[in-house]
């Protein structure tokens, strides 16, 4: 494929701002279903304006289960010259902190030549993300004592200095009680793990390592982020049953491989976009003033390592956003 050009890229971003605008005003009304339904809605409108001739890699789920963004979906306008790209999207990584009114969600989008993101046939996967210092020094197999070690030396903190992010969740204990015992500070979230494995390696973050379990589609939005950040994740299969095992396996992956950040996301035409809807570690959520409203946004190529930060003031008395379900352009 050839470069994807900076006007594609903040197209991209366009698609991200408006599915956080429209979630946002859901925020901590309680339904997170409202939340997804609202940014699916403003993403897949908004690709459709896109000069692209694109391809959901990974979505909302198979055709049956989601009306849009579903997987293998063709979104954008395919007009004869446009680029072929694959797409992930999660409208919101934390639909669940929006509904609650709490913090870390964003709206991402990933896009990158035919094969660069690859869908993984699981819904859990284990994971350890890491910043550029740490990238290639971490082992996903050895103890947590080691991993924390080799990070106190290399960063020269500590090890009581060392932030570890952990979701909150009952398989989480044995990780969270070794790093108490080993005297790390631990910061545990409650959804949106991709936000707190990009803040891994963003300079002005406080979180060293992100580790544990979290979903499939989510290890690989984070590996395309961490891809343009020049950090690293490492990944493996969390296998729930006996059927998911076999689905893997018939898949062609290897259930005990350690997967990289360059397994998930291949080549170096990688695009990243995300908004925050709340505010987090990664960006500050949407902001409403006098019919006015602000997003803040990074939007991010693997090819230059650049990181762009981006604030948008939008005039609510003409914004307008198009509602695929609706077939019409609606006001935020």
């Amino acid at each position: 494929m050839k470069d994807l050009q900076r006007e594609i890229a903040m197209e991209f971003l366009r698609v991200t701002e408006a599915a956080a605008l429209k979630a946002s005003r859901f925020l901590g009304y309680g339904d997170k279903d409202a939340v997804d339904k609202a940014a699916s809605d403003a993403m897949r409108g908004m690709l459709d304006l896109i000069s692209v001739k694109g391809t959901i890699v990974i979505g909302e789920g198979e055709k049956d289960q989601a009306p849009m963004l579903y997987v293998n979906e063709k979104v954008g306008n395919w007009k004869n010259d446009a680029v072929k790209v694959d797409i992930a999207v999660d409208p919101v990584d934390g639909t669940r902190l929006v509904a609650n009114g709490l913090h870390n969600a964003l709206a991402i989008l990933a896009a990158g030549s035919k094969g660069s993101l690859i869908a993984l046939p699981c819904f859990y996967m284990y994971k350890l993300a890491c910043g550029p210092a740490l990238k290639g020094k971490l082992d996903l197999d050895a103890p947590l004592r080691e991993n924390l070690k080799v990070s106190s030396a290399i960063l020269k903190k500590q090890l009581k200095d060392l932030t570890i992010a952990v979701l909150d969740r009952d398989r989480h204990k044995k990780i969270i009680q070794e790093a108490r015992e080993l005297g790390a500070r631990i910061k545990l979230i409650q959804d949106g793990d991709v936000a707190a494995s990009l803040a891994t390696a963003m300079n002005d973050s406080n979180i060293d390592l992100y580790i544990g379990i979290g979903g499939a589609p989510e290890a690989v939005l984070a590996a395309a982020g961490l891809r343009c950040l020049d950090g690293e994740i490492q990944t493996k299969f969390y296998i729930r049953d006996e059927q998911e095992k076999e689905k893997i396996v018939k898949k062609g992956f290897d259930i005990n491989k350690t997967y990289y950040t360059e397994d998930l996301a291949r080549g170096n035409d990688i695009i990243f976009c995300a908004t925050g809807v709340s505010d987090g570690d990664l960006l500050k959520g949407v902001q409403f003033g006098s019919y006015k409203a602000t997003t803040y946004s990074v939007v991010m190529r693997a090819k230059y390592k650049t990181i762009r930060y981006i604030k948008a003031i939008h005039d609510l008395k003409c914004k307008t956003i198009p509602s695929r379900e609706r077939n019409r352009e609606e006001k935020v």
